[in-house]
C-alpha cells in the first residue's frame, strides 16, 4: 500500500515536498492510522523543518522486519520504534530541478502502539513524534553525536510537534 502527499509550491504548480508511504509487514490503515495521514505528518514536518524540493519515504512495518534492520545496520539485536537513512552527503545539496530523495524512514507501528500505551498518548500523537524524529534525521540532525546535538534535536522535535495539528 502506499500513498503520496504533495505540497505544492506558492510560486507555482511544482511540488516541493513529496511524501511516500509504504507498509512492509502489516497493514495500512492501522487503527484509524492511514497512509495518507501519514504523509500530510511527514510532509508538514518536512515543512517545518525547511526542507523543500524533495522525497521522503516512510515505512510503516512490525517488530519483526524492523529488528532485523536494527540488527543489520545498527549491529543491535531487538526491535526498534523508527529508524531513518539519509541519502544526504553533505549538508547542502546542489540546486536542481528534481526533487531530492532524502531517504528512508522506517518506523514499527507495533512499538509506535506499545510506546502510546506506556506514554499515555494516542497513537497518532506517538507516530506523529517518530515521523517528525525521522524527517530531522534525513534533515542533518543527529542525537547521537553529543550531547549538545541531542538537545538542539530534542528542541526542535518539540517545536515542529507542538506547531503540527
Amino acid at each position: 500500500m502506499s500513498a503520496r502527499s504533495k505540497k505544492r509550491s506558492a510560486r507555482g504548480n511544482r511540488p516541493v515536498i513529496k511524501v511516500d508511504v509504504f507498509s512492509e509487514g502489516c497493514r495500512l490503515p492501522y487503527k484509524k492510522m492511514t497512509a495518507r495521514s501519514i504523509s500530510r505528518l511527514a510532509a508538514a514536518a518536512a515543512d517545518k523543518t525547511g526542507i523543500e524540493n524533495a522525497v521522503i519515504t516512510v515505512i510503516i512495518t512490525d517488530d519483526g522486519f524492523i529488528r532485523e534492520m536494527n540488527r543489520e545496520y545498527r549491529k543491535k539485536d531487538s526491535p526498534t520504534d523508527v529508524i531513518s537513512f539519509a541519502n544526504r552527503d553533505c549538508e547542502f545539496p546542489d540546486i536542481e530541478s528534481e526533487p531530492e530523495d532524502l531517504g528512508d524512514i522506517f518506523i514499527s507501528i507495533e512499538t509506535a502502539e506499545r510506546q502510546a500505551a506506556e506514554y499515555g498518548v494516542s497513537l497518532k500523537d506517538e507516530i506523529k513524534r517518530l515521523v517528525i524524529h525521522g524527517v530531522l534525521h534525513l534533515a542533518g540532525y543527529d542525537h547521537e553525536k553529543s550531547e549538545k546535538q541531542a538537545a538542539v534535536m530534542a528542541r526542535k522535535e518539540r517545536e515542529i510537534y507542538e506547531s503540527i495539528a
